[in-house]
Formats: C-alpha cells, sequence, structure tokens
C-alpha cells in the first residue's frame, strides 16, 4: 500500500532504538524525509546509518541529533537542526522512556516532577510547536507512544500511570479542536503492550531477579498473560504507526489505539 507521505518530513523521538527505530524505519521506507533523536550518540549513529539505506531509495533524507527532548534544550538543539521552530514536520512521533518502577510510597515530589515533564508535558510542547503550521499546509500526523496502562494500570508503574494518563486527557480535548481537526490535522495514541524491546528486557530481568526465577522462565509466564502467546515486535508497531501517518487515517482522530496482542480484557 502506498501510504501518500513519501517526501513529508517527519520527527521522530526516541528513534536510535525500539519502538521509536521501528516507527523511524517504516516511515523511511515509505519515503518519509527524517530529523531522528535520541540521547545517546552510538545507538543513534548505527540508527542512522540503517534509516539513510532505507530513505536511499527514496530519495529521502535522515538528519539524527543526539539530544535530550525531555529537556528544553534538547528541544531547542533538534529546532536548530531542523532549521528553525517547529520546520516545517508533518509528522511528529513522540516518544521518551517511561519512568522508573516501584512503590508510590517512595516516589517524592522531583520524580513526580520528572516523570510528568518527561511522559506529558514534553509530547504537548512538541505539538505546541508544530500543530499550527500542520494546520495552515493543510496536512498533520501527531502520534504519542503512551502504554497500554492508560487503559489498565499497573500498579509498579504508578509514575507511568499517572504522567501518561495526562496527556491522554490533553489530547482528547485538542484532537477535537476544530482549528486543527478540520484541517487535517490528528492526533492520536499508541499504547503499546508487552514488546519484545530492551524496556521489558530490563523489567523481566528485574523480576527475575527479585523472584530468583530464570529469565527464561520470567519471559515464559509473562508472554503466557498476552493471548497471541509472544511479545510484539518494534516492526509490527511501527507497520502501525506509519499507517495512523498516512494519508489513508485522516478519518481517525483523538483515539487511544491499543497493540497488545489482545491482552486487554476489557469490551471499550
Amino acid at each position: 500500500m502506498d501510504l501518500g507521505i513519501a517526501g513529508r518530513w517527519a520527527l521522530v523521538c526516541g528513534a536510535s532504538k525500539g519502538l521509536g527505530l521501528g516507527c523511524a524505519q517504516a516511515l523511511a521506507d515509505a519515503g518519509v524525509n527524517l530529523v531522528v533523536v535520541a540521547r545517546t550518540t552510538a545507538p543513534l549513529q548505527a540508527a542512522q546509518t540503517d534509516l539513510v539505506a532505507r530513505a536511499k531509495a527514496h530519495g529521502a533524507q535522515v538528519l539524527a541529533v543526539a539530544a535530550d527532548i525531555t529537556q528544553s534544550a534538547g528541544r531547542e538543539a533538534v529546532w536548530a537542526a531542523a532549521g528553525g521552530p517547529g520546520r516545517d514536520f508533518d509528522i511528529v512521533i513522540t516518544n521518551a522512556g517511561g519512568p522508573p518502577t516501584g512503590d508510590f510510597r517512595d516516589w517524592d515530589r522531583a520524580a513526580w516532577l520528572a516523570a510528568v515533564e518527561a511522559n506529558m508535558l514534553t509530547p504537548i510542547d512538541l505539538m505546541r510547536a508544530t500543530v499550527d503550521g500542520m494546520a495552515q499546509r493543510g496536512f498533520g500526523r501527531v502520534v504519542n507512544i503512551t502504554s497500554s496502562a492508560v487503559k489498565a494500570p499497573i500498579d509498579i508503574l504508578g509514575l507511568s500511570n499517572g504522567a501518561r494518563s495526562g496527556l491522554t486527557g490533553f489530547v482528547a480535548g485538542l484532537a477535537r479542536n476544530p482549528s486543527l481537526a478540520e484541517k487535517g490535522v490528528t492526533i492520536n495514541n499508541l499504547l503499546p503492550g508487552a514488546f519484545d524491546t530492551d524496556r521489558l528486557q530490563g523489567t523481566l530481568k528485574g523480576t527475575a531477579s527479585k523472584t530468583g526465577q530464570s529469565l527464561e522462565a520470567v519471559a515464559a509466564a509473562r508472554r503466557q498473560t498476552v493471548p497471541s502467546r509472544r511479545f510484539g515486535t518494534p516492526a509490527e508497531f511501527g507497520a502501525t504507526c506509519a499507517f495512523l501517518c498516512s494519508m489513508h487515517a485522516g478519518y481517525i482522530n483523538g483515539q487511544n489505539i491499543l497493540i497488545d496482542g489482545g491482552a486487554y480484557p476489557g469490551t471499550y
């Protein structure tokens, strides 16, 4: 399927590995010009090499910025590399690592503020810088990578539950603002479940360490909680993201789209 977005410009955050890289790869395969950002230089350079090879067939460009997008200085570095505040981005994929797990009794105010800054305020700031330009040009796609925990909260993910739910509520209103929606701008959230990423592997290793079980046993038990009995792949997550960014998804707006192998047990 031709997604109809070749030649457009996309900003992809957290794009050096995992779900962010999966999204960047799918967009590169669709001929989209990319500005990819991540904090660590070495994996970002490796990702850029792969993305350049994918984009070359379409004559698309790939710019990489090593910066922390959750900090104002990092966002300024992205705007500077991209040619100015907000650039003419047609597509924005917001993505930041989730806050630490734990017991809410151990989280002080600083921990909460850091979670809100990374997983709520940063995506809002990125949207504030880009959506009006999208509306002026008559096309825009924002996809926020959040978590399935927004629909089914997990007790040890309280920081993530709270911060990402705040973003979800904000997007529910913004996406339906006629000044954006009637101008061809859509804003949706992708809610991943258990995907085979470094984040999941770290969580599994932590559980194995605490329980004394083998990593293999912990991973097998986790897979059993998913009806498909497997973990998702970044490639299939990226394909879903790319579709939401496509010309075919213009009537999908303000939605929270679960991609979790059927793990969510509810009807709605």
